[in-house]
């Protein structure tokens, strides 16, 4: 696999462009992730959401899977049940595989886990600087597993001083809503120091959460009290950069991510000292050489990635992944804009398993044979009439050791209007996007299949974004629909022996909905902002989809030091399947609907300190993210930020 580094290495001296991501809060101001171009917004034909770094700030004490699932047409499952549960990521009706997740421009996945997804739980928000998040299939841009969205997570950068000092801690409750005890179960805390010395900068942070007093699975018998099961999390970054020249910078980074988190028994739902121990070394690059009229930059990241499971059926896993984007952009003038890329992704994992009866592990899986490589050259072009029609158009050839090649394109153009002082966009789209299978789904011992075809799906959107200066008001509204061929499933072929494994589904099936958004400031210092989701998934693929979902948030800004806000969020009744221990079938049942209100405070008290308090689930609302799991009930938490 290395070899072929050093040839793609090779091939990137030939030049190739990322860009970091900036506002979107109006039609004036400018995004990147659905062009790889600083655009004005009202000359991008996508609606992009970002979190920018003032949301962040007002939402310390939370985390990524938290924020982003406050975002219309995307249901992140897991987010209000216990730290250490698994994210199901669902965007437009599609599954964890269809999503892919950046950090600063790279690709992040496991190979070893089922959907060759990244794992969420891993990143601190305190890292995290602000994150942009663009939806519909994003192949050409980003190659495989861009199907349904891109969330791109932009990290913090060194402050421009010599030493400035970071420090945040937090404390908070961690209950159910049967159990109100009120001690304090949960704690945040983290560290940072940046600079900028001479043409070096600097950046070293660590933070940890520890989280207790709940148990991931409910008792359905009120006189027995499931064990707690608790989650604790390091992280550790740092990163050292140079800049050579105006023209010519770079940065070296590297990362260390754990945590351990307590499980019960989801089979026989019943109390277990089930643990899982996931960690995860990152290293990479950041190059930037910019030059008339463009720039060329390379990011890359080398990943490796251990899971261990303690269980009755205890198992390992340990992966590898080198991935690399590099492109060129080149302005042509104010009309036209072009980006030349290359993006390659090299995988591999090893499992390891102990045999019934035996008591040492054995590999089940090796990398020798779990192990493919994927390199995609890709073109875009944005047309910029000046007169008010743009066009959003690229092509990628998908590149993949095992499936040979294949070719996705978009076509995104857009028209803008200017109605006297107000704006309005109208867009459309056709995109196409390509999923390979995991190397699970093809390798795995007991559930892998090397017959698998890839995933292929084709988005279509129509829109339109109103800007209006009247009480700074933003509305959107997007319609989309997927189609999805060779669908990839789990499927059981014996159920008399248990026999199951990954198989394509022959029908193609269709996912489609609305997607609206809000934004404005009525009166003098209050803002409103709010989302309405409508998702229609069939029915086989509808599994914990809220076929209606909403998001509403009222902010007031007290004082110059004093902000205080109002979360409220509702699902939609969701279907979940479950094993049924007496009839050994599995079942199909209806999640209630719920709705979930939030609030949070926080006081500048000095140029160096904030206070800041929150409570969730201020009505202890009783609800199911899964099936017999256990969720959030009220929960209170207050903490400190100190800079220096």
């Amino acid at each position: 696999m290395f070899k072929k580094l050093w040839v793609c290495s090779a091939l990137l001296c030939t030049g190739l462009s990322f860009a970091q991501q900036t506002k979107i809060e109006s039609l004036d101001s400018v995004v990147l992730i659905d062009s790889k171009f600083e655009l004005k917004r009202e000359n991008s034909g996508k609606v992009v959401t970002k979190i920018s770094a003032k949301d962040l700030e007002k939402s310390a004490g939370l985390t990524i899977p938290d924020l982003i699932n406050k975002v219309s047409g995307i249901e992140i499952n897991g987010t209000r049940s216990t730290d250490g549960q698994n994210l199901g990521y669902y965007v437009r009706g599609g599954r964890n595989r269809q999503v892919l997740i950046l950090v600063d421009g790279v690709q992040l996945s496991d190979p070893s886990s089922i959907a060759n997804d990244f794992d969420l739980r891993l990143l601190p928000l305190d890292q995290v600087a602000s994150i942009e998040i663009v939806k519909g299939a994003s192949s050409t841009l980003y190659g495989s597993g861009a199907a349904t969205a891109v969330i791109n997570i932009t990290t913090k950068t060194p402050k421009d001083k010599k030493i400035s000092l970071q420090l945040q801690s937090t404390l908070g409750t961690n209950q159910s809503q049967n159990n109100q005890d009120y001690d304090i179960a949960q704690f945040d805390n983290s560290v940072g120091v940046s600079g900028k010395l001479s043409k070096f900068d600097y950046q070293v942070n660590f933070s940890n959460r520890y989280s207790e007093n709940m148990s991931s699975i409910n008792s359905e018998d009120e006189t027995v009290q499931f064990e707690d099961d608790p989650f604790s999390k390091y992280n550790v970054y740092a990163r050292l950069g140079y800049k050579i020249s105006d023209q010519l910078k770079f940065y070296f980074y590297g990362n260390y991510d754990k945590f351990n988190a307590d499980y019960d028994d989801s089979f026989m739902y019943a109390d277990a000292n089930n643990e899982l121990e996931s960690r995860q070394v990152r290293t990479g690059s950041h190059w930037v050489a910019t030059y008339k009229n463009g720039s060329f930059i390379f990011s890359d990241s080398y990943t490796e990635s251990k899971r261990e499971i303690f269980s009755d059926y205890p198992s390992k896993y340990d992966s590898k992944v080198y991935a690399f984007d590099a492109c060129n952009k080149y302005v042509f003038n104010d009309k036209f804009h072009t980006v030349l890329g290359v993006n390659g992704v090299f995988s591999s994992f090893n499992s390891y398993s102990i045999p019934f009866g035996e008591s040492n592990f054995e590999q089940t899986v090796s990398e020798d044979v779990a192990d493919f490589d994927i390199v995609d050259p890709y073109v875009n072009v944005v047309y910029i009439s000046g007169t008010g029609l743009n066009v959003n158009a690229g092509t990628r050839l998908n590149i993949h050791s095992e499936y040979g090649s294949n070719l996705v394109y978009s076509l995104n153009p857009s028209y803008s209007f200017k109605l006297g002082a107000n704006s309005l966009k109208a867009l459309t789209s056709y995109s196409t996007a390509y999923i390979t299978p995991s190397l699970y789904q093809l390798f795995d011992s007991s559930y892998g299949n090397t017959e698998l075809d890839p995933e292929e799906s084709s988005t279509f959107e129509i829109g339109l974004e109103l800007n209006t200066k009247a009480f700074n008001m933003n509305y959107s509204l997007v319609y989309f629909n997927r189609n999805t061929k060779n669908f990839i499933d789990f499927v059981t072929v014996d159920p008399e022996n248990y026999i199951s494994e990954y198989q394509n589904i022959g029908e193609e099936f269709n996912a489609s909905g609305l997607e609206f958004e809000f934004s404005l400031d009525p009166i003098e210092n209050l803002s409103l902002t709010g989302n309405y989701t409508y998702t229609k998934a069939e029915e086989r693929f509808a599994l914990r989809i809220p076929e209606h979902k909403i998001n509403l948030k009222a902010g007031y800004q007290i004082s110059d030091k004093s902000y205080t806000s109002l979360s409220y969020q509702f699902n939609d009744d969701r279907t979940d399947n479950f094993y049924n221990n007496e009839t050994f079938a599995n079942e199909t049942v209806v999640l209630e609907s719920y709705g979930i209100l939030d609030f949070y405070y926080s006081q500048q008290v000095s140029d160096h300190l904030k206070v800041f308090a929150g409570v969730d689930n201020i009505f202890n609302t009783e609800f199911q993210e899964l099936y017999r799991y256990t969720t959030r009930g009220r929960n209170a938490r207050l903490g400190i930020a100190l800079n220096f």
